[in-house]
C-alpha cells in the first residue's frame, strides 16, 4: 500500500541503504555506504552524528542493554555512548569488517564478517592494562579517595591515579623513584607507606598536591613502611617490615614494638573496630590494641593465625583475618574457621573488601572469589554460596598481589582488585543483574543404547536394563560454570548432588509412571530458572502385569491350601490311627478288669458276706465285717462305672446323650437337682477315642456338680457344629473358691485331669466360676478331630479328591 509510504532520499549522499536503526521514537539512524545520517521523521540530518560516522561503510548496527549504538563498519566495529565513538579492541580480528550484529539474551554482542562469527561478552570485570596507558600490568596497593580518584602503585615504583579512564603521575617527594607498600586517606589527605622513605602526606588543593615526607628522623619508627590506616579520629598508624608499628597523633610518633606486647615487629595489615580497638596483622599472629593495652591471639588460638596477611572489619563488625593458611574470622575473642569452608578459601589469602549486598571479595594467591558472608558466619555452606571469576568475566589475572589492601571497596560500592595483571573492578550490582537464568533441555534418551523418539508419551519395555537421559543447558556467557541437578520422581527422594556432567542414568527400573527433571545454575551459581521435565512410562513384562501377579497369588493360595487339606487328611489318618490302638488298649484293660480285679471282688464280697452270716449277732466283729461288705460294694459299683465308661465306645452314636443321662442314677443323687440334656445341631458319628474322652472330661464336670456344688439346676449342652463339637456343662451351685480353681486342691485331680485329656485331643477347656455364681465348664474339640466324617463342600470337593489322592 502506498498511504503509509514516505520516499526519503533528499539529503543522502548515496541512495543505497545498508541498515536502519531505530534509536527512540522520533529518531532513526540510517546506515550507508559513505556513512550515517539521522531521519527526524520530517528530513534527513547528520546533526547529532558524529563527524567520525559521517564517512565510513556501515554494514549494520545495532543498540544494546545499555544505550550502546554498535556500528559495524568496513573497518571494524564501532561503539557510540555518551563518551564517544571508540573502536572495540576486545576482538581478535580488529579491522575486520564487520557485516551483522546480534545481542543475546544474555547481554552478549555477537559480530559476524569474513573472518567468522565472534562473541564479546558483557563481563562483570573491566581490567586496565599497559594498554589503556597503565604503565605495569603488576601492581600493588590500591585506594580510591572521596572525589573518585583510583590511586595505585605498580610493583616496579611509582604512584599514580586514575580516572575517567586516564592516568596521571605523582612526582613530587621523590615518589617516582620508591616503591608504593600502602596507600590510605580521609577526606583531602592520603597517606603513602614507603619501601625506602618512609611516610608521606599528601593534600590536594585546587588541581596541585604539596607533600611532606616523615622518617626516622621525625620519630617514626622505620623508613620502611609496610601498612598504613587513618582511623576516625585522625590518628595515623605506621606498621613497617620490622621496626613495629608507630602512631602519628597530634604532629608526634609513638611507637611500639614486641617490647610493648607486640608479637612481632613487622606488620602486614592494620584494622579498626567500632569500639576504637585496633588491630594489627604480623607473621606471628594477630594483635589488638585498647586502652593502651596490647593482647596477642597467636596460633595456639586459631589454626589460622599463621602469617596473617589482611584484615577486614565488616559492617557487622566482625573481623575477618586473611591468612597463609586460609580465611578465619574473629568471635567473643576466639578465631575461628568457617564451617565446611571449601579448599580454595584455605590457600594463601590476600585481599578482602565487603559490598553492600552481604558478599565478601576476596583474592587468593591463585582465584578471585565472591562469598556469602552469612552462609560463612552460620556454616553449612554450599556451592551456589560462592562463585570464582576468571580470564572469561574480564579480568587479564586470576592471581593476587601480597600487598596491604590489594583489594578495596570504594565508595559506590565497586570492588577494586590489584593483581599481577592489570587492575580490575567489578560492580557487586552489575554481577547481581547479570544473572540471566541458563536455559536447560532435555536433548536425548536412550534405552540399552537405542535412541527413543521424544515426541508424545512415551512407553519403555521393563526389559530395558539401562535408561539414559542427555541434557544440557544454553548459557552463552560462561557456559563452562553451568551445573546440573536433577531426579526422577516416583524413583529419588530429593534432587542429586549439583554436576558438571550432562548425562543421568537410571538400570533396573520398576514398572510404573515417571517424571525426569532438570535444573541448571547460571554462571552466578544461582538457580533461578525453569527445570526441563519429561514422562514417560515403563511397561512391565507379561510376568510383572496385575493379571499374573493375581493368578499367581491365586494358585499360590489354591496350591498352600491344597497342601494345608493333605496334611490334615495325613494328621487325621495318623490321629485315627492311634484312636484305635487306645480303643483297643481301652477295651483290653476293661476285659482284664472285669474278668480279674473286678470278678475278684465280687467273688471276696460274696464269700464275706456268706461269712458274716454265720456270725452271731452279738459278735463284736460283726458291725466291722458289714463296714467292709459296704466297702467292697461300693468299689465294686465304682469299678463297674469305670469299665461302663470304657467300653463306652462300642454302643451306638447317641451314646454321650445316654451315657450323660444316666449319671445321675448311677452317682444316687439324693437331693432333688433338675438335671436336663440339650442337643444342638445334626449329631454326627464321632471317632471312638475322642467320644471316650469327651465322655470322661463330661462326666467329671457331672460329678463335680452333683457331688460338690450343692446345685438345684444342672445343664448339659451338647453342640454338633460345622468346624467343632462343644460341651457345656452349667450349675447354679456355690462355684468354686479362685484360689481353688487357680491353684487346684491338694489330693483332688478332677480339674487338671479334665485338662490334660483335653490337651491330648487337642481341644480347649474353660472354666468359669465364682463363689456362689456357679460354674459353666466349656469343652471345644475341633470338628477334625472330633467327627470320622465331615460335611462335603462342591466348591472344595476337587481339593478333597486331590488330597485323597496322594
Amino acid at each position: 500500500m502506498d498511504a503509509g509510504r514516505v520516499v526519503a532520499a533528499k539529503g543522502l549522499a548515496v541512495e543505497k541503504i545498508n541498515c536502519v536503526l531505530p534509536v527512540n521514537s522520533r529518531q532513526i539512524w540510517i546506515g550507508t555506504d559513505k556513512g550515517v545520517v539521522r531521519w527526524t521523521g520530517t528530513e534527513i540530518s547528520n546533526l547529532g552524528i558524529p563527524a567520525s560516522l559521517g564517512h565510513i561503510q556501515i554494514h549494520a548496527m545495532m543498540l544494546d542493554r545499555d544505550s550502546n549504538v554498535w556500528l559495524g563498519s568496513s573497518g571494524g566495529l564501532l561503539r557510540f555512548n555518551s563518551n564517544g565513538v571508540s573502536h572495540d579492541q576486545n576482538r581478535s580480528h580488529f579491522n575486520s569488517p564487520v557485516t551483522a550484529l546480534f545481542e543475546d539474551r544474555e547481554g552478549n554482542v555477537w559480530t559476524g564478517g569474513p573472518e567468522g562469527v565472534e562473541r564479546l561478552r558483557d563481563s562483570p570485570f573491566v581490567s586496565y592494562s599497559v594498554a589503556d596507558g597503565l604503565p605495569s600490568d603488576s601492581n600493588g596497593p590500591v585506594y580510591v579517595d572521596p572525589v573518585g580518584r583510583t590511586w595505585f602503585a605498580p610493583l616496579e615504583g611509582g604512584l599514580y591515579w586514575l580516572v575517567g579512564g586516564k592516568v596521571k603521575k605523582i612526582t613530587d617527594a621523590g615518589l617516582t623513584r620508591d616503591v608504593v607498600y600502602s596507600i590510605s586517606g580521609r577526606e583531602s589527605e592520603l597517606w603513602v607507606g614507603r619501601q625506602h622513605g618512609g611516610l608521606t602526606l599528601l593534600r590536594h588543593h585546587g588541581g596541585s598536591f604539596t607533600a611532606k615526607t616523615y622518617t626516622h628522623v621525625d620519630g617514626l619508627a622505620q623508613d620502611s613502611v609496610y601498612a598504613v590506616h587513618q582511623s576516625r579520629d585522625g590518628t595515623v598508624w605506621a606498621g613497617t617490615l620490622s621496626g613495629g608499628v608507630s602512631e602519628f597523633r597530634n604532629g608526634h610518633f609513638t611507637t611500639y614494638t614486641t617490647e610493648s606486647g607486640m608479637a612481632s615487629n613487622t606488620v602486614t595489615s592494620i584494622a579498626e573496630s567500632p569500639d576504637g580497638t585496633m588491630w594489627f596483622a604480623t607473621p606471628n599472629g594477630l594483635n589488638a590494641f585498647s586502652n593502651g593495652r596490647w593482647r596477642i591471639l597467636t596460633a595456639r588460638e586459631g589454626s589460622s593465625l599463621q602469617g596473617v596477611n589482611c584484615l577486614l572489619e565488616d559492617a557487622a563488625g566482625v573481623l575477618w583475618i586473611g591468612s597463609a593458611t586460609g580465611l578465619s574470622f574473629l568471635d567473643s575473642g576466639r578465631v575461628l574457621v568457617p564451617r565446611d569452608l571449601p579448599q580454595s578459601l584455605h590457600e594463601q589469602i590476600l585481599g578482602i573488601a565487603e559490598d553492600g549486598r552481604g558478599w565478601l571479595w576476596i583474592a587468593t594467591s591463585n582465584r578471585v572469589l565472591r562469598v556469602k558472608r552469612d552462609r560463612l558466619l552460620a556454616g553449612g555452606f554450599k556451592d551456589a554460596d560462592m562463585r570464582e571469576f576468571g580470564l572469561a568475566d574480564g579480568l587479564h589475572g586470576t592471581e593476587g598481589v601480597k600487598r596491604d589492601q590489594s583489594v578495596y571497596a570504594d565508595q559506590l560500592e565497586r570492588i577494586w582488585f590489584s593483581m599481577n595483571r592489570g587492575l580490575s573492578v567489578v560492580d557487586p550490582g552489575r554481577v547481581g543483574a547479570m544473572s540471566t537464568p541458563t536455559l536447560v533441555h532435555i536433548e536425548a534418551l536412550s534405552a540399552d543404547g537405542s535412541q527413543v523418539d521424544l515426541r508424545g508419551s512415551l512407553h519403555i519395555s521393563a526389559s530395558r536394563q539401562r535408561i539414559t537421559f542427555s541434557y544440557t543447558g544454553l548459557s552463552l556467557s560462561s557456559p563452562e560454570h553451568v551445573q546440573y541437578r536433577y531426579r526422577l520422581d516416583n524413583f529419588d527422594r530429593d534432587w542429586s548432588e549439583p554436576i558438571a556432567a550432562r548425562t543421568a542414568i537410571y538400570t533396573n527400573l520398576r514398572p510404573g509412571p515417571y517424571r525426569f527433571r532438570v535444573i541448571a545454575s547460571n554462571g552466578d551459581g544461582l538457580w533461578n530458572g525453569l527445570e526441563a521435565t519429561f514422562p514417560f512410562e515403563v511397561e512391565p513384562m507379561w510376568w510383572q502385569t496385575w493379571w499374573f501377579r493375581l493368578s499367581g497369588a491365586l494358585i499360590a493360595s489354591l496350591a498352600i491350601l491344597a497342601v494345608y487339606r493333605l496334611r490334615m487328611h495325613q494328621l487325621t489318618q495318623q490321629l485315627n490311627v492311634r484312636f484305635e490302638e487306645r480303643l483297643a488298649e481301652r477295651t483290653r484293660i476293661a476285659q482284664d478288669l472285669h474278668d480279674t480285679l473286678l470278678q475278684g471282688f465280687i467273688s471276696a464280697s460274696m464269700q464275706l458276706g456268706v461269712a458274716n452270716g454265720q456270725l452271731p449277732a452279738d459278735w463284736p466283729a460283726k458291725s466291722i465285717v458289714n463296714d467292709a461288705l459296704e466297702l467292697m460294694r461300693h468299689v465294686i459299683d465304682e469299678g463297674r462305672n469305670a469299665v461302663r465308661g470304657m467300653r463306652l465306645s462300642s454302643g451306638n452314636s447317641d451314646d454321650l446323650e445316654v451315657a450323660f443321662s444316666r449319671i445321675p442314677q448311677e452317682l444316687v443323687v439324693q437331693q432333688a437337682t433338675a438335671f436336663k440334656i440339650i442337643v444342638e445341631g445334626q449329631v454326627r458319628p464321632m471317632h471312638p477315642l475322642a467320644r471316650d474322652e469327651v465322655y470322661r472330661i463330661g462326666r467329671e464336670a457331672l460329678v463335680n456338680a452333683f457331688r460338690h456344688s450343692q446345685a438345684t439346676s444342672v445343664e448339659v449342652e451338647l453342640e454338633y457344629a460345622t468346624r467343632e463339637f462343644r460341651v457345656l456343662v452349667r450349675d447354679n451351685g456355690c462355684g468354686i473358691d479362685p484360689e481353688v480353681l487357680r491353684l487346684g486342691r491338694d489330693g483332688h485331680w478332677g480339674l487338671s485331669g479334665m485338662s490334660e485329656r483335653a490337651h491330648r485331643i487337642g481341644a480347649a477347656l474353660k472354666v468359669w466360676s465364682h463363689a456362689g455364681g456357679g460354674t459353666e465348664i466349656e469343652l471345644r474339640v475341633p470338628g477334625r478331630v472330633a467327627f470320622q466324617s465331615r460335611p462335603s463342600r462342591r466348591r472344595l470337593a476337587w481339593i478333597t479328591r486331590l488330597g485323597s489322592q496322594k
